[in-house]
Parts: structure tokens; C-alpha cells; sequence
């Protein structure tokens, strides 16, 4: 994990329970015989995340419908680390604002970036119902000086019909869908489950015929036709468009294999700087790609 980040050393769960009272009920012993939670239990993991923001970034109310996709926030405070980071080390004004690609209903990018460094946004999202949810967690906290909604009214599109004529960003940001369809996602789902539940035959038992998502999530949210080198490669394509309106273009991408494709192509698109920055939080490894046409 980024230096930075106050989630490197794990959970303090006394100090959760303090705070967040509501998350009691849903802390256990591990192998170890200590605090944690069972990470297969979407309502546990949700409560878990809830309590954190509540504790750490004095986010009084983050409530969303369960179906939406509920993010890890040390995994999303080592992005905006990692950007603060790019942003001070090619002194890039970050008094711009910046723009959130796919908020979700959850907006946590947002509402992390403005809690640490009091950054401003603007969030994007397909779906309105997303939208909605995310309007009420930025009125509820007061946030509406600090943080804008735009739709995203073409699918197809990314910052096509988002970004206007007047706009300046410091940078754009994106966890873009990783799957190429609902099956895929599904497989992963089944997947992960099994590696997060003991191996006991009563754990076994106990698993769900339909894959439950301990992190849930919407289609649009997990899967994006082509999947995500579709997403990455249409993403940098549409950012050549706006080349003075957007200091860095950054995107999480998962899979490394295609780092070299992306590299090409924003070579012939004209960037004129290429950035990776590795993330590993346990055994999963991500990282970010950044690029500026300036």
C-alpha cells in the first residue's frame, strides 16, 4: 500500500466498535482468534467499509442500495494517494478539479479525495438511478459546493458529452469493469467465494447456489462488452480529444497484459508522458496508468 495510506496495518476493530457501534454484531475471531469479519458476507463487508468512512474520512451518511457495488476503501485510498502523489511530483495544480469516471452509487472516490485533500469533482455515471443515491450521500453530507453530478447519456461513450468546452481537470479517474459479461463476472464471483469461505464441509454446505457477490454490484458496474480492454482502449481513445482540458489521465487496470497494447496506442495518439504506478493490496496486484498529452 501506498506510505500514506492509515489502512496499511489492517483494522482496528476496538476502535470500530467505538465509533460505529452498528458493526458489533457482525465482527468474529479468525484463526488467530482475532477481530475481524467474515469477508464472504456482503452485509458484513458493507458494514465494515460503512464503519471506516464514518471513522476515518467523518463521512456521516454513505447508505446505497445493497445491489450497487460496495468498494474497499484501503484500495481506493491508495488511488487517490497514488494521484496526490502524480499530481506533487509533476506539479500539477490539484486546486482543479477532478473527474470521476463511473462514480457508482457508492461516489467514494469523491468523497475520499475531498476528505484528505479537499479535492473537487465532478462524477460521472450511465445510470441515473446511480445517480440518485449519490446525490442524496452528497446533500446529506453537505458536500454540494465540493462535488457535481453529470449523466452520462450515451453507453458508448466515456468522456464524449461529459466534459464541456469551459471545463479544466487535474485529472481524471476510473475502476473501470473488468469482465466482458455477466457469466464472466458470475465465474469470478464463484470463485472468489470459495477462497474467502473455510474449506470445512459445513462452510461448504452453507455456500449459495446463486453466486452472492460479497461486494455485490450492477452489471454496468462489473462487465463492459469487450470487457476491459475494450473499456481501457476506448477510455485513452476519447481522452486524445481532450488533451488541454485534462492535465492526467489515469485508470486502475487489472490484468498487465495489456499495458503494452495501451502504451502503443497512446504513443501514436501523441502522449507525450506514460506513467505506471504498481498497487498491491495482499495477494491481489493492480496498478494505474497515467498519461498526459501537456
Amino acid at each position: 500500500m501506498n506510505r500514506n495510506n492509515r489502512h496499511k496495518k489492517g483494522y482496528n476493530f476496538d476502535r470500530l466498535q467505538k465509533t460505529f457501534p452498528a458493526i458489533k454484531p457482525f465482527i468474529i475471531s479468525n484463526k488467530k482468534g482475532e477481530p475481524s469479519i467474515d469477508f464472504a458476507n456482503p452485509k458484513a463487508v458493507k458494514a465494515l467499509n460503512t464503519a471506516l468512512l464514518f471513522t476515518d474520512y467523518h463521512i456521516k451518511y454513505w447508505q446505497f442500495s445493497d445491489e450497487h457495488l460496495c468498494p474497499a476503501i484501503p484500495g481506493r485510498v491508495d488511488y487517490i494517494h497514488y494521484l496526490k502523489d502524480l499530481l506533487l511530483n509533476t506539479g500539477t495544480n490539484s486546486t482543479k478539479m477532478i473527474l470521476d469516471i463511473g462514480t457508482g452509487a457508492s461516489l467514494i472516490y469523491p468523497l475520499l479525495g475531498h476528505s484528505l485533500f479537499k479535492w473537487n469533482f465532478v462524477a460521472t455515471d450511465i445510470t441515473i438511478r446511480s445517480l440518485e443515491q449519490a446525490q442524496k450521500i452528497v446533500k446529506t453530507n453537505k458536500l454540494t459546493d465540493s462535488i457535481s453530478l453529470r449523466h452520462q447519456k450515451n453507453k458508448a461513450s466515456i468522456f464524449n458529452g461529459i466534459i464541456k468546452e469551459t471545463d479544466k481537470f487535474a485529472a481524471s479517474i476510473c475502476n473501470p469493469p473488468f469482465y466482458s459479461s455477466l457469466e464472466e463476472a458470475n465465474k469470478a464471483t464463484s470463485q472468489k467465494i470459495q477462497g474467502l469461505t473455510q474449506t470445512s464441509e459445513d462452510n461448504i454446505n452453507k455456500l449459495p447456489s446463486k453466486p452472492v457477490r460479497n461486494f455485490s454490484g450492477k452489471d454496468n458496474e462489473l462487465w463492459y462488452l469487450g470487457g476491459e480492454k475494450a473499456f481501457l482502449h476506448n477510455y485513452l481513445y476519447e481522452s486524445s480529444f481532450y488533451k488541454e482540458q485534462v492535465d492526467w489521465f489515469t485508470i486502475l487496470v487489472s490484468n498487465k497484459k495489456y499495458l503494452k497494447s495501451m502504451q502503443k496506442s497512446l504513443d501514436k495518439l501523441g502522449a507525450s508522458a506514460i506513467k505506471i504506478i504498481p498497487m498491491q493490496h495482499g495477494n491481489k496486484i493492480t496498478r494505474i496508468i497515467a498519461w498526459t498529452f501537456l
